[in-house]
């Protein structure tokens, strides 16, 4: 690869949400030439169905870049368009799958920020995941993009330690932040020849299973409280905020209220007790009962209602034990 300076590097940035401010931000901070930046369409969100902008493209307008927003990345005119920006490098952040006459197109070929330690977790939703099967241990990779979905050569990579406690809202944030420093280091180490891209193949030792990272869909994201303490805490984190764990409160008239809950802690429990029992003070605290204690309930939301603290819900919502979690 030729060497050049980092001012004379044409880059087009590809990204949608949050995650994908923070690394554009980086590179522009860091002094290099992003030349176009393409997200997603507008489109209508929230409940009065207003027509919102991407988070990259509002970030990108602030700071005077051209945003492209085509509709289909196969469309001629677009794949003309962005030919003519003459771009060195691409980067791909938190976007959608590109056709191989995108990806493919300029010289120095396009990466791709990965919230995972390649090869585990390819998919869309490697945080969540990480946290729900209890890993204590993610990262960031940087790598080439390729025509197998986040199967390319690696680039560089970069780890991270989960707290035991820690949602996927506060692992999105840390890794958001770091994920911009990786890049930059990344586009440096390319210009001073300093990165050998490796073959993920030579990081599956014989024998690794490698984890999938799937789009959790909303009935993906139901409690089963027949799980063990481990099993429902972790699930209940790596879902917090969004989609947000939900099951189904459970009256002693029949009525059911779907509930998501934001934030709850382990606590062992000499007596077993069915699956999404009730134990509660009316007050103050709310239990409920896996296989091997108890989950205690400390944030959460009813159907339709603003998320609050257990007591705070508690001094407005009648509750007692003969109401159960079920599906």
């Amino acid at each position: 690869m030729d060497t050049k300076k980092k001012e004379d590097l044409r880059i087009i940035f590809m990204g949608t949400p949050d995650f994908a401010v923070a690394s554009l931000k980086a590179l522009l901070e860091s002094g290099h030439n992003v030349v176009a930046v393409i997200t997603a369409p507008d489109k209508p969100a929230g409940r009065g169905k207003k027509i919102s902008q991407p988070a990259v493209k509002k970030y990108a307008l602030e700071q005077g870049l051209k945003v492209l927003q085509p509709p289909r990345l196969k469309n001629p005119g677009f794949l003309e368009e962005l030919k003519a920006l003459n771009a060195d490098l691409q980067i791909v952040v938190a976007f959608r799958m590109l056709p191989v006459q995108v990806w493919d197109m300029p010289p120095m070929g396009t990466i791709n920020l990965h919230a995972s330690l390649l090869p585990q977790y390819r998919g869309a939703a490697p945080i969540h995941h990480a946290i729900i099967n209890g890993e204590r241990e993610t990262g960031l990779t940087t790598f080439l993009l390729q025509k197998e979905i986040d199967t390319g050569n690696i680039l560089l990579q970069k780890k991270l330690k989960i707290g035991p406690e820690e949602t996927v809202g506060e692992l999105h944030d840390r890794m958001m932040m770091a994920g911009g420093d990786l890049l930059i280091k990344t586009i440096e180490k390319l210009l001073k020849n300093e990165i050998r891209p490796m073959d993920q193949q030579q990081l599956v030792a014989q024998g690794t299973i490698l984890k999938p990272a799937p789009k959790i869909f909303k009935e993906d994201a139901r409690i089963d409280w027949n799980n063990d303490l481990d099993t429902v805490h972790n699930f209940i984190r790596g879902l917090s905020p969004f989609p947000g764990a939900f099951s189904e409160l459970h009256s002693p008239k029949g009525e059911k209220i779907p509930v998501k809950v934001f934030k709850a802690s382990r606590e062992k429990y000499a007596e077993q007790l069915h699956p999404g029992t009730i134990l509660t003070d009316g007050k103050t605290y709310l239990k409920v009962a896996v296989v091997d204690g108890l989950i205690q309930v400390h944030q959460l939301q009813l159907a339709g209602k603003k998320r609050l603290q257990t007591a705070e819900l508690l001094r407005g919502f009648v509750l007692d034990e003969t109401w159960y979690f079920g599906s």
